[in-house]
Parts: C-alpha cells; sequence; structure tokens
C-alpha cells in the first residue's frame, strides 16, 4: 500500500492520499460487485455489523461473510475493533471514500421500500401484536410500516388500510371495514372477564359476587362502553354513583388495575400476557365474547410486502392458541 503524504503541518492528524493511490483505489472500487459495496458502506456507517444487518434486512452471518470475501479480494484489511467499538482500517477508510464518491458520480438512488399500512385494534395491538412487530423491525430496519391503533367501529370505518384486525361481536362479521377486502379470516374468540392485580387481593379475600365488588372501584375503557357483548359489564359500571373511573386510553386502564387497586374487564389471556393479574369467574352471569378478525385490502398494491404482515400476524395467533382455547 502506498504510504500516505501529509496535507497539514507536521505532527497533525490530517493526511492524504497520493494522487497515484487514490487511482488504484479508484479502479478497486470500480471492480466491487454493487450490492457488497452497499454492505460495507451501511457497516461502515454503522459500526456495527448487527445494525447494519438489520438495515439491509440480511443475516448477520451472510454480512460478515460477504465483506469476509471481500477483504479476501483486495487483500486488505478493512474492519478493525477499538474498544467495543467497529471502525475501518486505513484501508477501510479509504475504500469507503471511493466507493462514496462513486455513488454521487453514479447518483445511485436509494431504493424505495413499499409502505405497508396496518390497522390493529388497540387491545390486541398492545397485548399480542406489540412484540412480534418489535421482532420484526429489529429483523428488517428498512420496513415503512404505518401502525393505526383502533379504538371502536367508528375508528373502523373512518380508516383505510392494506391489513386490518378488529374485534366484533360474535353475530357482527359484517361490521367490518368500509372498504372492499377479501373473504375475513376469524383469528380467535376472547372470552372477557373482570380482571384485579394479585397485589391488592388475596386469594381468600377477592371478590365471588357483584355484591362484594361495592368494596373497590371499577375502571372501564371508554370505548367498551359501547360494545354491545359487553353489556352485563357496562350495566354494572352505569349503575356505579361512585368508585368508578372510565378513560381512554388502554394502556390506561392495564395500569389502574396493576397499580391503582382497581377492577376492570379485560379478555381473558390477560393472566398470560401478565403474571400479577387474575380473573374473576362468576361475577356476571352471562358469557361476554367478542370474535378476532384478520381481512386484507382488495387492492393492495404491495402484495408481497403485505403478505409479510399477514403471516406475521397469522404465527403471533397460531403460536399463542392456548391463550384462546
Amino acid at each position: 500500500m502506498a504510504l500516505l503524504e501529509p496535507s497539514g503541518p507536521q505532527g497533525t492528524a490530517a493526511y492524504r492520499v497520493p494522487t497515484e493511490s487514490r487511482r488504484n483505489w479508484l479502479a478497486l472500487a470500480d471492480e466491487i460487485d454493487p450490492e457488497v459495496a452497499r454492505y460495507f458502506l451501511v457497516s461502515a456507517r454503522c459500526g456495527c455489523f448487527m445494525q447494519a444487518a438489520r438495515s439491509l434486512n440480511v443475516k448477520a452471518t451472510l454480512l460478515r461473510k460477504r465483506l469476509a470475501q471481500l477483504e479476501e479480494q483486495l487483500r486488505r484489511g478493512l474492519f478493525s475493533y477499538h474498544g467495543n467499538g467497529l471502525v475501518l482500517s486505513r484501508d477501510g477508510q479509504h475504500l469507503q471514500a471511493q466507493l462514496l464518491a462513486l455513488a454521487n458520480e453514479r447518483r445511485l438512488p436509494v431504493v424505495e421500500q413499499p409502505l405497508i399500512r396496518l390497522a390493529v385494534a388497540a387491545p390486541i395491538l398492545h397485548d399480542i401484536l406489540g412484540r412480534d412487530l418489535i421482532a420484526l423491525l429489529r429483523r428488517n430496519a428498512s420496513v415503512r410500516l404505518e401502525i393505526i391503533a383502533l379504538d371502536s367501529h367508528l375508528s373502523l370505518h373512518a380508516v383505510e388500510a392494506d391489513v386490518v384486525l378488529w374485534l366484533a361481536d360474535m353475530d357482527e362479521r359484517a361490521s367490518g371495514p368500509s372498504f372492499a377486502t377479501h373473504a375475513p379470516q376469524a383469528l380467535a374468540r376472547l372470552r372477557y372477564l373482570p380482571h384485579i392485580a394479585k397485589r391488592y387481593s388475596r386469594l381468600t379475600t377477592r371478590p365471588d359476587s357483584v355484591e362484594d365488588l361495592d368494596d373497590y372501584m371499577l375502571v372501564q375503557w371508554q370505548p367498551d362502553a359501547q360494545v354491545d357483548a359487553l353489556q352485563p359489564w357496562n350495566q354494572l359500571v352505569q349503575q356505579r354513583l361512585a368508585a368508578m373511573v372510565q378513560v381512554h386510553a388502554y394502556a390506561l386502564m392495564l395500569e389502574m388495575i396493576r397499580c391503582g387497586a382497581c377492577i376492570g374487564l379485560l379478555p381473558q389471556y390477560m393472566s398470560s400476557v401478565d403474571r400479577g393479574l387474575v380473573a374473576l369467574p362468576g361475577l356476571l352471569a352471562d358469557s361476554m365474547q367478542r370474535q378476532v378478525w384478520l381481512a386484507v385490502n382488495a387492492q393492495v398494491r404491495h402484495p408481497e410486502a403485505v403478505q409479510m404482515i399477514v403471516e406475521l400476524i397469522v404465527g403471533t395467533f397460531e403460536g399463542r392458541r392456548d391463550w384462546f382455547d
């Protein structure tokens, strides 16, 4: 490798590459496969192979294999570790400069990712789907995803999305999105029960009748007040003259049950989501059930990307089948 020539006063850290060396590096850079060049530039920018793999939506093992092949091709080491950080070697810095110059010269366009709009019932998004969506983003940082939380039928009818996941009463299959979709798919049947935090109620003193609820504050997620299938609970709440609070945020209702000694209505699966919560069966005679439905817009523009989201959702529910049975 050609020696570097100082470009500043003696003792400074500024250097420049000799003209002949720049020509050599430019020739080498021009011969590199564009995909490998992109792998290298993203890794150099991220300073972390794992983060670069996420951004490129490839496996970290594949990324490192291709970069190792690049180093073998150039017969130069391009990366080194400084403490816990990944940094470019001097050869790597030269290659980065020439690849960036080539990219600017060629004006390579950014690869646009399709925008997928996903509308999900707020409880399903919070309790069931959220973690798997985060895992998807960790694996593929280039995804363009708009997530819309649905808190009522009004919001369901007011939005148009590529994929829709909503809650309906058992006899309300037709009450789905207002736009045309492919045939909806039933994913799970949810049974609703009052819940309380274990920390605020010992087993021997937990309420086992409606009258016992007089000693507790009730909390209700306001959108549930309009749901016909939940009328036994809604009527109980409406009769309250004290010790009752309504909230518009689903997450806040959960916190009031967990930390505020409140009793609230939740899907039966919540004891699997949060071991600190316990269901209170037998308080209300009528069974309260709802259905989870999935539908895909009939006019999606990016079917492959949409199918990835659909498979994620279906896989999530299949993996948690014991929560609903």
